[in-house]
């Protein structure tokens, strides 16, 4: 019998179908909108109404859409007594997985597997989670809890809620844009595993616990935090030539290079890096930028790699006041629209997702009698 067809990682499978984004040579496209376009015409509220209703919003449409975030910012009291009992060295990612988990218990419509339900909790939890990264953040800083204010956007109040100052303008485009480009991307491993948990018929929020889970991997989400503690390291942008040098002398994995899918560049990380010289300009403060477009630079000249979206994501985030161990919670804060159309997508069209494996163990063996077995350690 021949042994089926095996890709480790599942490289170049095709697992499913989905209408709401691919990845072309041109680039990255939301539901046919492509992400260039959709950064420099929409803002991020717009962008997750496309991704979990299916379209762009009219002007009436979008004024709804961003009456109801409003209207589900604030969390309630036992979510707020649930985060204060989270012992404080928690990583981010593990509070913020239970949390989510834990809004779940409140929401009326969560064993409801209907699309219009799905929709309606995807709004509920796009909502709520900036609160909660902002209540733990706060919190760490020892500091109460600040209230969500209504007249910012859903990128201000991210900024506001974690840092506590109001953002400027110019903060606020920034972190919408990074919102808008972290928002969807395919078939990636945490997108992934919300549609396996779903397509056993569980939950929205079950599917989006699995997602976070997935993300927390520093391959996966966590590497835009790894890329700018790599950067904090460095210290200095004449060091940084020689600094990745040393580390590709030593086999070591510099993050945020390269792509498993996007192999001829990733526009998303153009996109945020102009975004980041506008903050530089703005500061008078180019230590980042040089040291970014240094390291850019030996990355490609060696490897022949260029950055993706969360190589600038580290350094950006950093300008905008953020604290380090915040970037993956609002990578969650972004890709909630994402995850929550997959989780809709495979509930509407469900195939329980149940592949096979490549078996590589012995082949049959007959069952010795106890006394003649070795000595049972358990290897």
């Amino acid at each position: 019998m021949a042994q089926p067809a095996y890709s480790p990682g599942l490289e170049g499978v095709i697992a499913g179908e989905t209408a709401i984004s691919t990845i072309t040579d041109e680039g990255l496209f939301y539901r046919g909108y492509f992400i260039q376009d959709l950064a420099e015409k929409c803002t991020f509220e717009e962008v997750a109404h496309l991704l979990i209703c299916g379209e762009l919003p009219s002007r009436t449409q979008l004024e709804e859409f961003r009456a109801r975030l409003n209207e589900h910012r604030c969390l309630g009291p036992a979510t707020l007594a649930l985060l204060r009992h989270i012992p404080p060295a928690t990583p981010p990612m593990d509070m913020l997985r239970t949390a989510v988990s834990f809004l779940g218990h409140f929401d009326p419509e969560a064993q409801d597997l209907t699309t219009e339900a799905n929709q309606r909790k995807a709004v509920r939890l796009l909502a709520s989670v900036p609160t909660v990264i902002g209540v733990w953040f706060q919190m760490q800083q020892g500091r109460e809890p600040l209230a969500p204010r209504p007249e910012l956007s859903h990128a201000g109040n991210l900024l506001y809620l974690i840092t506590g100052e109001p953002p400027s303008a110019t903060a606020q485009r920034v972190m919408d844009l990074s919102l808008i480009l972290y928002a969807e991307h395919e078939f990636n491993a945490s997108t992934f595993a919300a549609r396996v948990t779903v397509s056993t018929m569980a939950d929205l929020h079950c599917g989006i616990v699995s997602a976070i889970g997935a993300l927390k991997g520093p391959w996966h989400g966590g590497a835009n935090e790894q890329a700018m503690e790599m950067m904090l390291e460095i210290g200095d942008p004449e060091r940084a030539e020689a600094w990745v040098m040393d580390a590709l002398a030593r086999k070591e994995r510099i993050m945020g290079f390269g792509h498993r899918v996007v192999r001829r560049g990733d526009l998303r990380a153009r996109l945020l890096t102009e975004a980041g010289r506008q903050l530089a300009e703005q500061a008078g403060e180019y230590r980042w930028l040089r040291m970014a477009e240094t390291m850019e630079r030996v990355m490609e000249r060696e490897k022949g790699l260029k950055p993706n979206v969360d190589f600038p994501c580290g350094w950006v985030y950093y300008m905008l006041g953020l604290p380090v161990a915040a970037y993956t919670p609002i990578f969650v804060a972004a890709r909630i629209a994402g995850w929550s159309a997959h989780i809709s997508e495979q509930l509407a069209h469900n195939r329980i997702i149940r592949p096979r494996s490549l078996y590589t163990g012995p082949a049959r063996r007959p069952v010795p009698p106890l006394e003649e077995r070795g000595t049972g350690q358990v290897r």
